[in-house]
């Protein structure tokens, strides 16, 4: 049965960064193709949602685990969706998934038609949720964390850790280089090469996208703490806000303005 998702819509969307969890959960429509560089949970808090996986067809679905790197697109039509994005030295797509139930994988997800929505609906829900939200996400995440069996190879945790590691900060410190291939790789004692094809059969994505992927959470945190656009841009080191806007398009399938525009704070 559909639930009526006009009862709990609040004023704004919901947004938290840190502590290497990523949360949004708002009305969104359909978003373009795009990829990420982190394991995503997708839940329709409400109702299904419609996914299409790379060039395959349309479906609908309850939830969804993307892997990093997979290329999808979304359709909620304008109904509450969450998503939920972990970085790699957190927790893993095959934690991810105890939290997806009736699942069938795809290549590069792990599509479910139910699964534990309670705490992310309570989150939505309550104008106030900004003052529990970490605490809250931290729980799934450990939850999730606690049922998988796969450990990340503990240098390319370091070097992730390396890139996330001012989750928490006021973003001043990007301003800071941020470890080369090069660096990255001396600190794991491997060979440059060597580095990139472990750290890519780790994560996911190539070093490189990885280090994007951080530079744009940094910005998102900036902006969720309340600095404009422009503001954020500058912080984590975007040229300026139009190159900040055109890599959220290109890493979100849609323009900041659809989702970043109003803040639940």
């Amino acid at each position: 049965m559909k639930e009526d998702a006009r009862l709990y819509e609040p004023a704004e969307p919901l947004w938290h960064i840190g502590n290497g969890r990523m949360l949004f959960a708002g009305c969104l429509h359909r978003n373009a193709l795009h990829s990420h560089s982190a394991p995503v949970l997708l839940a329709g808090l409400y109702d299904d949602f419609e996914l299409k996986i790379g060039d395959a067809a349309w479906f609908f679905c309850r939830m969804a685990v993307i892997r990093a790197g997979t290329a999808y697109e979304f359709n909620s039509a304008g109904r509450p969706l969450a998503v939920v994005y972990v970085e790699p030295n957190v927790a893993s797509v095959e934690g991810l998934a105890a939290l997806v139930g009736e699942t069938r994988e795809v290549p590069g997800a792990l599509i479910g038609m139910r699964g534990e929505l309670s705490m992310i609906r309570a989150l939505y829900e309550d104008p106030d949720s900004p003052r529990w939200v970490g605490s809250a996400i931290d729980d799934l995440v450990d939850f999730s964390r606690g049922r998988s069996r796969r450990h990340m190879d503990r240098r390319i945790a370091r070097a992730v850790e390396a890139l996330t590691f001012n989750d928490e900060s006021d973003g001043e410190d990007w301003q800071e280089p941020r470890p080369s291939v090069l660096s990255a790789a001396q600190a794991a004692g491997l060979s440059a090469s060597r580095f990139q094809h472990v750290f890519k059969d780790e994560v996911g994505v190539p070093y490189g996208r990885y280090l994007a992927w951080a530079r744009m959470r940094a910005a998102l945190r900036e902006v969720v703490a309340g600095s404009n656009f422009t503001r954020a841009a500058h912080v984590a080191g975007y040229c300026d806000q139009a190159h900040f806007a055109h890599d959220f398009r290109r890493t979100f399938g849609a323009p900041a303005s659809k989702s970043l525009s109003r803040v639940r704070r």
